[in-house]
């Protein structure tokens, strides 16, 4: 199915008009506002996941909350947010929907190219538009070449503009965007990128992601036919910058463990949900009521220690990547060792997150017995979509490039700024 089909819902990106101007809104309020929305998001997450429903609406409110411009710089006109409020964010939809928050991460990404370059030519050109409500995503992977990170996406120049044609896959939150990046071969052979308006000519956004997980994400296919691309939508892929390159892709694997920790999270609530209102004791238990049972008590003990752990590890990695953002920002002499000691906490915390997160998803299923397994609760959802994105960011990698670095000084992956 194409999401062109859909393209009629009066939520879709191509339905909502641009206001007139940016609306503005205080970094406090902006917050102060988000546990309602999650709780709106909430309500509809499990049955948009049953009848396997994109959250066409829940991307129409996001436009008008501030949360999708919450770090652009005061200087700028937005808000001022932070890196770790932002995190915030990120776990906080994901408690309620992980498929919403996931679908956010190639707009957050434009949103920290605006907020450590905000004097960058694309961050002054689209900062109205993150402004007034417009996202952005995009798709840069390719699948069926002969290893990762290969392109066959092809950038051709003819005449006084250029042509776009491939295939992308990956394009996780492509659906729910105003403007799409990709990156293709230039006539050069060299990688380039371009930033285009979503509805252009030629471009199709395929729902076709058909993982276990993480399903509502839109992370399928966008066909690129001859897609016109003009000059002044050309750009390198990369920045110049090798510490912003560094940071911004630290901050996407951030992304991601933000989205388990909010899973865990919902873990946590879908236990006691569960216990209270929905289980009974087990047969050979000595209590009348799952909620008195000792075994129950201790699973959910566990799986509360788990929450706790997760969301600590998170925020302090938080704040150590935030740290390296502003040592950017102000030129900092060590902003090496920033940024470095930044990276190396992110890949020790995707490990821990990983291996908490997954376990505590499988003990939800142990304060019930087999009707905790009902269709209706989607208790699986929640192993499903985390091992999804485990898939997305292998431990064992992560856990080789740590050792090595302490064993051997090795710090290839860092330096050159690897997501994996």
């Amino acid at each position: 199915m194409t999401i062109d089909a859909l393209a009629d819902h009066p939520a879709h990106p191509a339905a909502q008009p641009t206001p007139a101007t940016p609306r503005a809104r205080t970094r406090e309020d902006i917050l102060a506002g988000l546990p309602q929305v999650a709780a709106w998001i909430r309500e509809g997450a499990v049955r948009r996941e049953l009848d396997r429903a994109l959250p066409w609406d829940v991307f129409a409110r996001l436009r008008e909350t501030g949360l999708t411009w919450l770090r652009v710089p005061r200087h700028l006109g937005g808000p001022g947010g932070t890196l770790s409020e932002q995190v915030e964010v990120i776990g906080a939809l994901a408690a309620a929907d992980s498929n919403v928050a996931h679908a956010l991460r190639s707009h957050f990404a434009f949103l920290k190219s605006i907020a450590i370059e905000p004097d960058a030519p694309n961050s002054r050109r689209y900062v109205g538009e993150v402004l007034a409500g417009k996202l952005f995503g995009g798709a840069h992977m390719e699948i069926n070449t002969p290893r990762p990170n290969q392109l066959r996406t092809r950038l051709t120049k003819q005449g006084d503009h250029y042509v776009l044609h491939g295939h992308k896959f990956y394009a996780t939150g492509a659906a729910f965007a105003d403007y799409l990046s990709f990156s293709a071969i230039g006539d050069d052979g060299e990688t380039t990128g371009v930033l285009i308006p979503a509805g252009r000519a030629g471009v199709r956004v395929l729902d076709d992601w058909d993982g276990m997980g993480q399903r509502l994400t839109a992370s399928g296919g966008v066909e690129l036919d001859n897609v016109v691309i003009h000059p002044d939508e050309v750009n390198p892929r990369r920045s110049a910058n090798p510490y912003v390159r560094r940071h911004g892709t630290t901050r996407a694997q951030l992304h991601l463990v933000a989205v388990i920790g909010g899973i865990v999270r919902n873990v946590f609530d879908d236990a006691v949900a569960y216990v209270q209102r929905g289980a009974r004791s087990a047969k050979h238990s000595a209590s009348e009521t799952a909620a008195g049972d000792h075994f129950v008590q201790q699973v959910v003990g566990e799986i509360s220690s788990a929450r706790y752990a997760i969301d600590a590890i998170i925020a302090n990695t938080a704040k150590l990547l935030e740290a390296s953002g502003n040592a950017i920002l102000a030129n900092a002499p060590d902003v090496d060792a920033q940024v470095l000691r930044s990276q190396l906490a992110n890949s020790s915390t995707q490990i821990v997150v990983g291996q908490l997160a997954i376990r505590a998803a499988e003990r939800l299923f142990d304060t019930g017995g087999g009707s905790a397994t009902a269709r209706k609760y989607d208790h699986d959802r929640h192993w499903r979509n985390i091992r999804t994105i485990l898939n997305h960011n292998p431990l064992l990698l992560k856990g080789r490039v740590i050792g090595d670095y302490h064993l051997n000084g090795v710090r290839d992956d860092f330096d050159e700024g690897r997501v994996f």
